[in-house]
């Protein structure tokens, strides 16, 4: 995780200080805070930064899954409910796969606050692109 974390840096994932917790073939788990970077004008967690910690986390999960010397994952679609808002504090992320394949894999995010009340679900299609 510490490497990832080194080349997370100067990133999305590093500007908006997303830290790796857990990466199973199975389970990733990111967290994120939520402050002035994540915050939309109204003083409430930006959905946008919701998805960005959703598309995220469904990128290193399937990371995970594949052979990164012959391919990458890349974001196809995603989609996110915004269920409960939240001004302060962390937000967890947790993928779970709802497919695995050779070309493409779906996974559904669940982001909860620390007190694991439920803030946005999202499900994550990400094409296996072959390495150029």
């Amino acid at each position: 995780m510490e490497q990832l974390r080194s080349q997370s840096e100067n990133t999305l994932i590093g500007e908006l200080e997303m830290d790796y917790v857990e990466l199973t073939q199975d389970r990733v788990v990111m967290t994120m805070p939520v402050g002035p970077k994540t915050r939309q004008p109204f003083g409430i967690l930006h959905g946008g930064a919701s998805v960005a910690l959703a598309e995220t986390v469904a990128s290193m999960a399937t990371a995970i899954n594949i052979d990164l010397r012959k391919c990458h994952p890349v974001g196809m679609e995603i989609n996110a409910n915004h269920i409960r808002s939240k001004s302060d504090g962390e937000v967890i992320a947790t993928a779970t796969p709802f497919h695995k394949g050779r070309t493409s894999m779906v996974w559904d995010i669940k982001i909860t606050g620390e007190n694991e009340k439920l803030i946005c679900i999202s499900r994550c299609t990400m094409a296996v692109v072959a390495n150029r």
